[in-house]
């Protein structure tokens, strides 16, 4: 049995909503407005706030790996507040529980029935705070929901309601009492990002504005979730031509013929970085990727989903390091 679960409302069967026509002028124009709220709370990060954007408009999952303090979870929240849609928080702990970001089935009393209780999970934009701090048990909650848009509980399969989009944080695995996430968790995540330090001049702005008040708190709405529904259609009409798609499947291929590397990218990398070049294309008002979008992207979409060799870590060629590697090694398509 399947039903569709609307976060916003909070019913099992969601009206159905129309998805109004738009085009790429449309999402420069919507992409440029949440872009500025953003920017009114994450000061000199606009790379990340892009690459977030992005990742939303080719219906992917961020992960935000970084030390403590860098506006990780500010860029997460900074993002749901742009947008008028149901956003749930989920602080992921040692004791969290599977069920508490998927929803249990409760006994009604009264009814005598069984009633479902929605997890976390049941939201169009869900912010993972420190997802590995949790067990990998609980971290596979998330596994069905970001690959699949639904959640199977005592036989029963609901369907998320769209766009969903997972926003994960976490620190360093080498911080103390972190997990590292299971291969097949981070294989779901179409990007991964670092925030970095700001600089100088983007911390002492930071004191001036977040010195004494919170600027999430007076962040509008600056479009909603059926506009960011119809942006995600005018972005699956961005034209790949096929010489950018074998340069595409090149730089996968590459990877798992790396001597560098022990495991390669998988078939989902591939699709996945194909997505998000188109969604990059469309931020930049262009209707056809380019094979500069693909190499730019390369290192966020497929190093997280690597693993380097005994060889590799020894000489300290980190995964990045060794997918740029890779990207500048395979041939460019020819531009005729």
């Amino acid at each position: 049995m399947t039903l569709s679960y609307d976060a916003t409302t909070g019913t099992d069967r969601a009206e159905q909503r129309d998805v109004p026509p738009l085009s790429l002028d449309d999402v420069v124009r919507v992409s440029g407005q949440v872009r500025t709220a953003i920017e009114q709370v994450i000061e000199g990060k606009r790379a990340s706030i892009d690459l977030a954007l992005a990742v939303l408009l080719a219906e992917g999952h961020l992960l935000v790996e970084d030390v403590p303090g860098v506006g990780k979870t500010m860029l997460a929240k900074a993002l749901g507040r742009s947008i008028d849609c149901a956003v749930r928080r989920i602080q992921f702990t040692p004791d969290l529980l599977p069920s508490d970001i998927t929803g249990v089935s409760i006994f009604n009393a009264e009814t005598r029935e069984f009633e479902f209780k929605p997890g976390g999970v049941f939201a169009n934009i869900v912010v993972g705070d420190e997802i590995n701090r949790a067990s990998p048990k609980t971290q596979s909650a998330l596994l069905e929901s970001m690959e699949e848009r639904q959640v199977s509980v005592d036989g029963t399969t609901y369907a998320l309601t769209p766009p969903f989009m997972v926003v994960a944080t976490q620190n360093p695995i080498e911080m103390e009492g972190t997990y590292p996430l299971p291969e097949a968790q981070r294989d779901r995540f179409m990007a991964r990002i670092e925030m970095g330090y700001p600089t100088p001049t983007s911390e002492l702005d930071m004191l001036d504005t977040h010195g004494s008040a919170d600027p999430l708190a007076e962040l509008p709405p600056v479009t909603d979730g059926v506009v960011v529904s119809g942006l995600i259609e005018a972005v699956k009409a961005v034209y790949v031509a096929p010489a950018v798609k074998q340069y595409l499947v090149g730089i996968v291929n590459a990877t798992r013929n790396s001597r560098d590397l022990r495991l390669g990218a998988s078939p989902r990398a591939t699709l996945q970085l194909l997505r998000i070049s188109r969604a990059w294309a469309a931020l930049a008002g262009r209707d056809y990727v380019s094979p500069d979008d693909v190499a730019e992207l390369a290192v966020q979409v497929l190093a997280h989903r690597v693993i380097p060799s005994a060889e590799a870590q020894l000489a300290r060629r980190t995964a990045p390091d060794i997918i740029a590697h890779l990207v500048r090694a395979v041939p460019l398509p020819d531009r005729r």
